[in-house]
């Protein structure tokens, strides 16, 4: 009997639990599917490793959530790119304002830089298993805007921890308002906030969509989310136990970057059945703001927000896709033009 009560002992020191915070709100797919693989994490490891999941971002915002992966309060959480960006500063990079112009030029990049990341973070502290695009970030407010000049004086939204969109906005003369995520629909509700960009699938899942009327229908900035672990914290597993996790959460994390194209698809089509109107925008001005807003970055990376030659390189590749070529970059530049 006593082997017995030892070995059970044993089993239940051995389990390790993963306590991982987001703003995805219980009830959503995202929560459903990310606790559908952790039971299948525990049933394959037979119950030594689980997850916990906190949603709806009662863990704080981003930079709350890292500290508190600092104190092992948590192990992790899934954030947007900015968020990791205090941890890890080249994470930022695809969510660069305006450097994108379609889903396919970042089908290109990400397929030859995405490596390049993931070793960044690994180094940084963190596992991951992929990175989840959100689709592009678009201009939601309650009055109609053809042009950047029409945002002149009014309350645009920054996510807390974006410096690159804050800059860019600096720019442009604009007034630029920091909230994290989680105060968002407060801030629409109250005034504080009078536009946001949200790609449609974040304006249907967040709620946002209810406090606006009109979407600017460009490309401003591409989205990531990013679970990530602290590495210390998953060294503990067993190797064994480390591929299953990376199994199961890498398969996800590829569903989820093929479904959120299909959710955001289907949440435009939402946002138009509850009659906010699509506004078109001129791309001849857009693209005097766009060299601008890449300037601001270049600069930026000059300055140490975030590598200068992984910068050059994303760059390049995105001027490959746009030659039709398709080759691999040569070189560096200075910019996409």
């Amino acid at each position: 009997m006593a082997v017995i009560v030892l070995i059970l002992f044993a089993g239940a020191a051995d389990a390790m639990q993963f306590k991982i915070a987001t703003v995805a709100p219980e009830g959503s797919q995202w929560m459903t599917d990310l606790k559908a693989a952790a039971a299948q994490v525990k049933e394959r490891t037979d119950g030594r490793v689980t997850f916990k999941f906190y949603g709806g971002g009662v863990m704080g915002n981003d930079k709350k959530v890292l500290r508190k992966v600092r104190i092992g309060q948590l192990h992790g959480g899934v954030f947007t790119a900015n968020g990791l960006a205090e941890r890890y500063r080249d994470i930022q990079l695809y969510g660069l304002p305006m450097v994108f112009a379609s889903q396919e030029e970042v089908d290109y990049v990400r397929e030859r830089m995405d490596p390049l990341l993931k070793a960044g973070l690994d180094d940084a502290g963190f596992v991951s298993f992929g990175f989840a695009g959100g689709g592009f970030a678009k201009l939601m407010g309650n009055e109609s805007v053809a042009t950047i000049d029409q945002l002149r004086g009014r309350k645009v939204w920054v996510p807390e921890g974006d410096r690159p969109s804050y800059a860019a906005m600096e720019t442009l003369e604009l007034s630029p308002v920091v909230l994290p995520i989680t105060d968002v629909l407060t801030g629409l509700q109250t005034g504080l906030l009078e536009y946001i960009a949200t790609p449609p699938v974040g304006a249907v899942v967040l709620q946002w969509y209810t406090k606006v009327k009109y979407v600017m229908q460009y490309p401003f900035a591409y989205t990531l989310a990013i679970m990530a672990i602290d590495k210390q914290h998953f060294g503990k597993l067993s190797g064994e136990d480390q591929q299953v996790v990376s199994e199961i959460f890498t398969a996800i994390y590829d569903k989820f970057e093929q479904q959120n194209r299909v959710d955001n698809e289907q949440a435009e089509n939402a946002l138009r059945s509850n009659g906010l109107q699509f506004v078109d925008v001129d791309p001849g001005p857009m693209e005097a703001i766009r060299a601008k807003v890449a300037e601001t970055s270049r600069r930026m990376a000059g300055d140490g927000a975030f590598s200068l030659e992984l910068l050059d390189q994303m760059l390049e590749y995105v001027k490959a896709y746009r030659s039709g070529g398709g080759s691999e970059p040569a070189g560096t530049a200075a910019g996409a033009e």
